[in-house]
């Protein structure tokens, strides 16, 4: 029989050692490990659902485009167009809030986790601080570049970013009260072209002629408010025809189609820093 002498341990050959566990060498940094390949995969996951936000909306535009042009030709906006602009903004909006959570998983761990995160879209740089504080507390400090970038995309910073505050509304709109109306408007603009010497255009909404006013040295008729007939110039008449959002001075269509770029382009240039 073999001795055991002192504090040793004694186990027979073949004999598994039931004293004996795995024990991880440094437990608190496999837990961070843990988690952050954890956040790592929900971020792969939410991207998937931004693109595929991003790709319905796409999907939607012709669709839109089609049902709007077929609107102007009748002088009526469809119900079909309206519930269809709807489920757009939706989608687009969606895939801005899915970022805004990405945002705030990857680079603000102090934010309270049972709030719901909305993209920032603000209207002056007071309320930006403030929403950003609250919201995505230390995101300056964590990734400064992320920071940056939403406050330069702000509507307030240029006349450029209004946009997102008129996509903003469109979509608020359409989500909380009835569809938002479109109002049907016409442009009508003149062209007087003087071969070898250039051309003239103005709106007629915006101009009104009165006497002795020449045009590409062609008198104004201010009863016709246009050239009077002559074979010096030719004179074109074109009226424009398209669909505002109520209180939103800008094409609809336009308006569409500017927000899925732009907010395709926020996806890229943020997603650079998650």
């Amino acid at each position: 029989m073999a001795e055991v002498s002192g504090n040793s341990t004694f186990q027979h050959a073949g004999m598994p050692n039931k004293l004996t566990k795995q024990i991880p060498r440094n437990p608190p940094l496999l837990i961070a490990a843990t988690v952050r390949a954890h956040k790592k995969k929900t971020a792969m996951a939410r991207q998937l659902s931004i693109k595929a936000q991003l790709k319905r909306a796409e999907d939607i535009l012709p669709k839109i485009e089609a049902e709007y042009n077929d609107s102007l030709h009748k002088k009526h906006i469809s119900e079909d167009l309206k519930l269809d602009i709807q489920t757009f903004c939706g989608h687009l909006r969606s895939a801005l809030d899915y970022l805004a959570k990405d945002i705030v998983e990857r680079h603000c761990p102090n934010a309270k986790s049972n709030d719901r995160f909305y993209f920032p879209i603000t209207s002056d740089n007071t309320s930006f601080i403030k929403l950003m504080t609250k919201s995505y507390p230390d995101l300056i400090i964590n990734c400064p570049d992320i920071f940056n970038f939403l406050e330069s995309i702000q509507p307030y910073v240029k006349n450029e970013n209004r946009w997102l505050t008129q996509f903003n509304e469109v979509n608020n709109e359409n989500k909380h009260n009835d569809l938002v109306e479109q109002t049907r408007s016409e442009t009508r603009t003149v062209t007087v072209t003087r071969q070898d010497v250039g051309s003239a255009s103005w709106r007629q909404q915006n101009v009104i002629f009165g006497n002795n006013v020449e045009v590409m040295g062609v008198p104004i008729d201010p009863r016709t408010q246009l050239p009077v007939q002559n074979n010096l110039v030719k004179t074109e008449i074109i009226t424009w025809i398209d669909f505002k959002f109520n209180n939103i001075n800008v094409s609809a269509l336009w308006l569409l189609k500017e927000s899925i770029k732009q907010i395709d382009l926020i996806n890229i240039n943020i997603t650079k820093y998650l």
